[in-house]
């Protein structure tokens, strides 16, 4: 069982412009609209692989409705939490010339009354799935939500006997990791932020994935961007880097979540931890050129894993 936890969802809408001129009247080529959050692209990809993902979150409004109508349209099982505030809609601006840029909203802060019907679910799922489900929080809290959502989490869904992995940042992630996920997969900026010193090096990514080992969690990956992917399966465990194989981007928004779903359903099939950390590269690089996030085709992913090289580093 793989259950995407997403307490932020979001409808993602992408335009398509020449080029983006700011205090300027912008026309645009196109307009999508896909499935969004952080959890809806690790969903995507998961089902990709073969798995048959189950996501749950708050939604609300017509863009609530129409994030549950794309959910089902992949084949993914929904369960929604539902709002009186509209999910989120963000925006990425694609210029011709490859320049992305992200509008986030932050979220609407669901009532007391709709965390506790979203926890109360989580808990039921936790239970359902019990020591068969991965369970992957992963994304940005909406406004007002308490900095402890993932810890508190993360502490009931191991209790249940769940595996828990996590991919988010700041106060959220410091937290959580004291609870003791099973995984955290942050990428360099996160992981600084979190630690206090710049990871510009390979040697400071390896000394981050140890802190965070240090700091609870039992495995982690650090995400290089367009260096590579680094994992550590455990204490003790050797450091491990697949460097990127070289592309040209159609656009990076949703990479990482897709190398988490790699993770996810590689360590769940218990795969080598090499193997592992090829397949969640290739899903990270497959993302880099699909049409939208979370889009990867199976064809491109399985490419890439013949293509890309995984080294041991002590």
């Amino acid at each position: 069982m793989f259950l995407c936890v997403s307490p932020n969802p979001a409808i993602d809408k992408r335009l398509t412009v020449p080029a983006l001129v700011r205090g300027q009247v912008n026309r645009v080529h196109a307009v999508q609209g896909f499935p969004g959050g952080k959890s809806a692209h690790v969903a995507m990809v998961l089902g990709t692989l073969g798995g048959s993902p189950r996501w749950i979150g708050p939604c609300g409004g017509v863009s609530g409705r129409e994030l549950l109508a794309g959910l089902s349209a992949l084949g993914i099982q929904a369960t929604a939490c539902t709002t009186h505030q509209p999910t989120r809609t963000n925006l990425e601006i694609v210029e011709d010339d490859g320049t992305v840029t992200e509008i986030l909203e932050p979220g609407s802060t669901p009532s007391l009354a709709e965390w506790h019907e979203f926890d109360s679910t989580c808990r039921s799922l936790f239970a359902e799935g019990s020591e068969n489900a991965s369970v992957i929080f992963s994304g940005s809290l909406p406004a007002g939500a308490a900095p402890r959502l993932y810890a508190d989490l993360v502490t009931k869904a191991r209790e249940f006997g769940c595996k828990t992995f996590l991919d988010t940042s700041g106060e959220p992630l410091r937290l959580a990791l004291a609870e003791k996920p099973y995984f955290v997969k942050p990428n360099r900026e996160e992981a600084a932020q979190l630690l206090g010193k710049p990871v510009s090096a390979l040697s400071d990514g390896v000394g981050a994935l140890r802190q965070l080992l240090s700091l609870g969690a039992e495995s982690a990956a650090l995400s290089l961007g367009s260096e590579g992917l680094l994992f550590c399966a455990g204490a003790g465990a050797p450091m491990l880097f697949a460097p990127v194989v070289p592309l040209e981007p159609r656009s990076t928004v949703g990479c990482g979540d897709s190398a988490l779903a790699g993770f996810v359903f590689g360590i769940a099939s218990r795969y080598a931890p090499q193997e592992t950390l090829r397949l969640a590269a290739a899903c990270g690089q497959a993302n880099c050129t699909a049409d939208s996030p979370g889009a990867a085709r199976l064809e491109n992913i399985r490419d890439f894993q013949r293509r890309i090289s995984v080294h041991m580093l002590d």
